[in-house]
């Protein structure tokens, strides 16, 4: 009898979670939004405008590019610029060779969705100001100790990378920072691609008011910080840091994105949809329209780290491997196995191989290319 006593419990919970179906919530929300994303500067360089839609509650995704769109821009001189739809679904770029931001000018963004979404299809922007931005006054970084040495094992330390920043005109007030960080990797192998580079952008919201200081200064502004769970600083690391000026309605609308992605999040928080932008629908106002059409001038400064650093976590250690004597064949060489170590003139020859590509390919996280922008180093 005891052992039926704990098996029937447990026989319960088996049938109790085999039913568990997921729980999608009935809403009100219109589930084909448009969704738009976009920002253009004052460099010569393309710039670029997303559009998607949304989809229901309870989607893996939750966007869905939108094509097909007639996208220009237009200024307060009266100029109207035509973008074009890329490769990539849903993403229209300017021509840098006929398009460039100015400082003082007002930028409209219109779109026609050409019927593709809903029975309304021409939507547009509010005129957006071009405001001045200042340069970047220094980018540098400092070495924080994670871990001290203890009986286990030597220290850990990472990485801080600061910005300062200001104004003697103040007239920015309102700004916003994105980067792209650049690294260099190798393989522990002498294998043909063994020398790699990654480049990854920013996802996180960097903003900041100095309406209310007594100076239009930011001092040690945190940007990034590496930590020693990457292979970011084990040979060589960049950062290109970019400075925005946005209006006070724009900073308004990041502060309140940035309130949303910081927190855990549940079916009852606020929502993006309660998050005003500054796209309109043309036949109908009060539809909702997500996203906004940010236009800033921008300012950018790189900088290289080269530094060694302690305790920096090896990623290859745990590479799966076997060693084959002689000259016989491997089965599912390139495809189910690699040769991460050959030596055809020992005695008796032999390879080393793996199963996992991983760690005998580095182009299976980055490219043998290097960036255009990369400068030699001691390493």
């Amino acid at each position: 009898m005891k052992l039926i006593s704990y098996i029937s419990p447990l026989l319960f919970f088996l049938i109790i979670s085999g039913c568990i179906t997921q729980f999608v919530p009935e809403t009100d929300e219109d589930q084909n939004l448009l969704v738009v994303e976009g920002l253009i500067t004052d460099r010569p360089e393309v710039n670029m405008i997303k559009l998607s839609r949304s989809l229901p509650l309870g989607k893996k995704t939750t966007l869905k590019p939108l094509k097909g769109c007639t996208v220009s821009i237009t200024d307060d001189h009266g100029s109207t610029y035509q973008l074009t739809e890329s490769s990539t679904a849903g993403t229209y770029l300017t021509d840098q060779t006929t398009f460039q931001g100015s400082v003082g000018r007002k930028y409209t963004l219109h779109i026609n969705t050409n019927n593709s979404i809903t029975t309304h299809y021409s939507y547009e922007s509010i005129p957006m100001e071009m405001r001045p931005v200042p340069p970047i006054d220094s980018l540098f970084y400092e070495k924080v100790v994670i871990k001290e040495k203890d009986a286990f094992s030597g220290p850990k330390e990472g990485c801080q990378v600061y910005l300062n920043t200001h104004d003697s005109q103040a007239a920015c007030k309102f700004y916003r920072w994105d980067y792209t960080e650049t690294w260099k990797f190798q393989l522990p192998y002498f294998v043909a691609n063994q020398t790699c580079w990654i480049t990854n952008n920013s996802t996180a919201i960097n903003i900041k008011n100095t309406s209310v200081l007594s100076e239009d200064r930011v001092t040690r502004l945190p940007v990034n910080f590496i930590s020693n769970e990457t292979d970011r600083l084990a040979f060589r690391y960049s950062i290109i840091v970019n400075q925005y000026s946005v209006t006070e309605d724009e900073y308004t609308y990041w502060e309140k994105l940035q309130n949303i992605s910081e927190e855990v999040g549940s079916l009852y928080d606020i929502t993006p949809t309660s998050i005003p932008g500054n796209i309109f629908c043309v036949e109908d106002p009060g539809e909702q329209v997500l996203g906004y059409f940010s236009v800033s001038a921008k300012t950018s400064k790189r900088i290289y780290v080269d530094e060694n650093f302690r305790g920096l976590i090896n990623l290859y250690t745990v590479c799966p491997a076997d060693t084959i004597y002689g000259y016989e064949s491997i089965p599912g060489l390139g495809s189910y196995a690699w040769i991460i170590v050959d030596q055809p003139y020992a005695m008796p020859p032999y390879k080393v191989i793996t199963n996992d590509k991983f760690c005998a390919d580095c182009t299976v996280r980055g490219t043998t290319t290097q960036p255009a922008f990369w400068e030699d180093n001691k390493k």
